[in-house]
């Protein structure tokens, strides 16, 4: 069934292979999905690449890309029009015209893969000890159920009717998630200046006593934010609303080869929903937590990423099942005080004023980062805990819908998949 197979390579990152997104798209395990191609974080490479050492791991169209290593068995089918290429973490094949006089649909044998009884086929072919995989005879030699065309077309047309209204709840989820920023600024008077990156301009020597002196930090926006807190009421400095800010640690040596324990969270653990997240667990030896009893976690904690890329992103403890774990030291832990909703404090934060204001105080030249000092007396413009709990309870509505219209979509392809699933076993 299959013809031409192949697989691509990863380019050294220090021999300029890679560019922005005038490249061609370079697709890892991540942009693989059961329902297409999801370009979400992808890297690019020079055409040059693509049609040099690349070349024989370009995607055509009604390729299919099925992923190896990692997460195992998703298939994704190479779109009209798209130009593309793959590491060696996946394979893009293409699919024999048809086969025992049946014509093949490669949507449908994408499908047929990414079902649970396709995977399981998959899986069963996998070799490897420490770093499982599948190679080319595994591939090969998978098998599937070929139905008539019109059957074909029929768990195609079904599918793609699912993750249509899959994608449609989750634009809606996702609206509702973006008009959290705008409801907290407009509950507080707030209206954002407009950000614009100068390389130099003319400030006063005044206007740099005790404070950095480069560009970045007095460009204009940070300076009306600076106005606009000044001009505004109940605005305190974070050290004023909390009772604990600690940084974590972890033991000596790591804690890649601990395989149980306490977890010990990262700012990987923390989605951009602000949400504490586990999908690749890490641990800390119980003995060590005992000795930093200071940042284990309680109900309400925040959790405020203080160094690398994602400086400044913030999470709450929310989930029973994380309390009582550990951070390590690329987070902050910040516990409230009386008379601070956490919630309100999170947002706020978590708000592009809040952004903006941590984004100022970035510093370092190899790793970025901000200090706890600079935690301490970020300004926190708040009202009074009526006011605070109206903010807080209004955002948790609107994310308790969004998250309900995340759990529909959910629902619709699972239940496609289960439909598609008893067709496929009544042809078996």
């Amino acid at each position: 069934m299959i013809g031409d197979i192949s697989s691509g390579i990863t380019p050294k990152v220090d021999e300029d292979h890679y560019t922005d997104s005038s490249g061609i798209p370079f697709l890892r395990v991540q942009n693989v999905k059961s329902h297409g191609i999801d370009l979400n974080e992808v890297k690019f490479i020079k055409k040059s690449v693509h049609d040099g050492i690349l070349k024989h791991s370009q995607l055509k169209k009604d390729d299919l890309v099925l992923t190896i290593t990692g997460r195992i068995g998703s298939v994704a089918v190479v779109p009209d029009n798209f130009e593309g290429n793959i590491n060696q973490h996946s394979v893009r094949f293409q699919l024999k015209l048809q086969i025992a006089n049946l014509t093949i649909n490669s949507h449908y044998v994408a499908v047929f893969l990414n079902s649970a009884f396709g995977r399981s086929l998959s899986i069963r072919e996998v070799t490897g000890g420490t770093r499982p995989a599948l190679d080319y005879k595994a591939v090969k030699s998978l098998q599937i159920i070929l139905p008539p065309p019109n059957l074909q077309n029929h768990i195609v047309s079904r599918m793609r009717s699912a993750y249509s209204q899959k994608k449609q709840k989750e634009q809606e989820a996702d609206a509702l998630l973006d008009s959290i920023d705008g409801y907290v600024l407009s509950e507080l008077g707030i209206e954002m200046p407009a950000v614009e990156q100068k390389k130099s301009f003319v400030v006063n020597a005044s206007e740099t006593v005790g404070l950095r002196t480069d560009p970045f930090y007095h460009q204009n926006h940070f300076k009306a934010i600076q106005n606009i807190l000044s001009q505004s009421h109940n605005v305190k400095r974070l050290v004023e609303l909390l009772q604990l800010i600690d940084s974590g640690s972890r033991p000596k040596g790591g804690v890649a080869n601990i395989q149980s324990g306490v977890l010990s969270f990262g700012g990987e653990h923390i989605n951009n929903q602000c949400e504490v997240e586990i999908n690749t667990p890490r641990y800390i030896p119980h003995e060590f937590h005992s000795l930093h009893k200071s940042t284990e976690t309680q109900l309400n904690d925040l959790l405020l990423v203080k160094d690398g890329a994602t400086t400044g992103k913030i999470g709450i403890v929310s989930d029973t099942a994380h309390v009582g774990q550990n951070i390590n030291e690329h987070l902050f832990l910040l516990r409230t005080n009386e008379g601070v909703n956490p919630i309100y404090l999170l947002y706020y934060l978590n708000s592009s004023f809040g952004k903006l204001q941590i984004q100022r105080e970035i510093t370092g030249a190899t790793v970025t980062g901000i200090t706890r000092d600079v935690v301490k007396r970020l300004k926190i413009i708040l009202p009074d805990i009526a006011k605070q709990a109206k903010i807080a309870n209004h955002i948790t509505e609107i994310r308790s819908n969004a998250k309900q219209l995340q759990q529909e979509a959910n629902d619709i392809v699972e239940q496609a998949k289960e439909r598609v699933e008893q067709i496929l076993l009544a042809e078996a």
